[in-house]
C-alpha cells in the first residue's frame, strides 16, 4: 500500500493553538482526513502522538502520514498516453505545473478516451509509479501553465486553494478592436445560454456572480493585449466577459466566430502556486505560445 508522508515545522502561528485547528485551518486537511490521521494515530507532535486538542507551538515538529485508505479515490482512473511528452515548468515530490498546449483537452470525458493533458500526464508520472490527479481545467482552446497533483493527498488543498483564490492565475489575452480604458473591472453574472449548451451567457440559465479584473498591455491598429485576473472562475468566464463589452478573444471559435485567426489566444500566464502543506509561494510563468508571437 502506498503511503504519503509529510515532515513539517510548525511557523508563523501567532498565538497558541491547538493542533486540530493548526491541521484544519492553516494547513487546510480536510476533516475526513483528519479523522483517519487522529484514529490510526498518523500524526506525530515532536515524535510522538498527542490528543488533537493538544497546544502546538512555532519550531514544533509535526509528522503527517495518509495512506490509500484514507481516500476514496487513490488513484484516478487514466489511460496513461506517450504520444506527446508533457511540458513541464515545475515539479516537486506532489505537483506539476504543466504548459499546456492550446487545442488539447485538459482531461477525458469519455471511458477509454485518450489525447488529453492528464492522459500525457499519466504516462509521465507511471515512469515513476506516480500517477496524475485532476485539481482545475483550461478550456480545450486555452494554453498555459496549469497544476496537475501526483498524489491524492494534495488534491484536496490544491483544490481549496484555487477556489479561495490563494492560488492567483493571470492571464494574457488579445482581444478584438481597442479596449480605451486602461484598467477596468467586469463585474456580471453568467449562465448557461438556452440556445447553446456549449455556451454560457451574460444573465442566462441560473447565472452565477462573475468578476473579472483587467489591464491593458498593449494596442495595436486594431487590438488590445489585455491581462486578465480573475475573482471567481466560471465556465468561459474571460472569453464572455471580454465578449459583452464588444471586444471578444482573437480566436475565440464560440464567442467570436467570425474571426480569422486560427488559434484562441488566451494564455494562463503566471501562477501564483501555494504548496500544499508547506504553504510556501512560488510564483510560475508560462511562456507566450508562438500564436501569441507571431500575432504581435
Amino acid at each position: 500500500m502506498q503511503k504519503w508522508e509529510y515532515k513539517l515545522t510548525v511557523s508563523e502561528i501567532a498565538k497558541e493553538t491547538s493542533l486540530r485547528e493548526y491541521l484544519q485551518k492553516q494547513l487546510l486537511i480536510p476533516k475526513h482526513l483528519i479523522f483517519s490521521l487522529r484514529t490510526n494515530e498518523r500524526v506525530l507532535v515532536n515524535n510522538k502522538y498527542l490528543p488533537m486538542n493538544f497546544a502546538i507551538k512555532n519550531g514544533y515538529e509535526i509528522h503527517l502520514t495518509f495512506v490509500e485508505d484514507d481516500f476514496s479515490l487513490p488513484v484516478q482512473n487514466l489511460i496513461p498516453d506517450s504520444s506527446i511528452k508533457p511540458d513541464i515548468l515545475y515539479e516537486d515530490a506532489d505537483l506539476l505545473v504543466v504548459n499546456k498546449p492550446s487545442g488539447f483537452k485538459t482531461h477525458p470525458n469519455q471511458p477509454g478516451e485518450t489525447n488529453t493533458l492528464l492522459n500525457f500526464c499519466e504516462a509521465y508520472l507511471n515512469q515513476t509509479n506516480q500517477h496524475a490527479f485532476m485539481i482545475h481545467r483550461l478550456d480545450q482552446f486555452t494554453s498555459g501553465a496549469i497544476i496537475v497533483g501526483k498524489n491524492p493527498a494534495v488534491v484536496p488543498i490544491l483544490v481549496r486553494l484555487i477556489k479561495d483564490k490563494v492560488i492567483h492565475r493571470n492571464y494574457l489575452a488579445w482581444t478584438e478592436g481597442i479596449i480605451t480604458s486602461p484598467t477596468g473591472t467586469i463585474d456580471k453574472p453568467i449562465g448557461f445560454d438556452p440556445n447553446d449548451k456549449r455556451k454560457r451567457k451574460i444573465d442566462g440559465i441560473k447565472p452565477l456572480k462573475a468578476k473579472t479584473d483587467y489591464m491593458v498591455q498593449c494596442t495595436t491598429d486594431n487590438n488590445s493585449l489585455v491581462e486578465l485576473s480573475l475573482h471567481t472562475g466560471r465556465t468561459h468566464q474571460l472569453r464572455v466577459h471580454l465578449a459583452s463589452i464588444g471586444h471578444p478573444i482573437v480566436g475565440d471559435p464560440l464567442y467570436n466566430p467570425n474571426s480569422d485567426n486560427d488559434d484562441m489566444l488566451l494564455h494562463s500566464w503566471k501562477l501564483t502556486l501555494i504548496r500544499p502543506y508547506y504553504m510556501d509561494r512560488i510564483e510560475i510563468k508560462s511562456p507566450l505560445p508562438d500564436s501569441f508571437k507571431t500575432f504581435m
